[in-house]
């Protein structure tokens, strides 16, 4: 999976998606109702540079295989939506890449 431009970038966004679950749906509960805000600050530490590291992942694959500008901006928005990198892997997977 890593040997590939797309495989690093789905590698990527599985973690991100991942990330961004942990955070919404146990880090900020932890938060508001029992007010341990010390999981909002290490997980949404984590799922901030693995945000950053989707993009420039995304980036990447848009330069060096010339994606659609149309496709990069779809991708870029599914890392926005809870669950959304999962539904963009299933594209991704299809994508043939050198």
């Amino acid at each position: 999976m890593l040997s590939s431009i797309i495989g690093r970038l789905r590698l990527v966004g599985m973690w991100e998606a991942v990330s961004y679950i942990l955070l919404l749906g146990f880090a900020m509960p932890m938060k508001y109702i029992w007010h341990q805000e010390v999981f909002v600050h290490y997980i949404g530490w984590a799922h901030g540079l693995l945000f950053i590291l989707y993009c420039l992942a995304l980036l990447h694959a848009k330069l060096a295989l010339k994606l659609s500008i149309t496709f990069s901006f779809a991708l870029f928005i599914a890392a926005l939506v809870p669950l959304g990198p999962f539904f963009a892997d299933r594209k991704l997977r299809e994508y043939k890449s050198s």
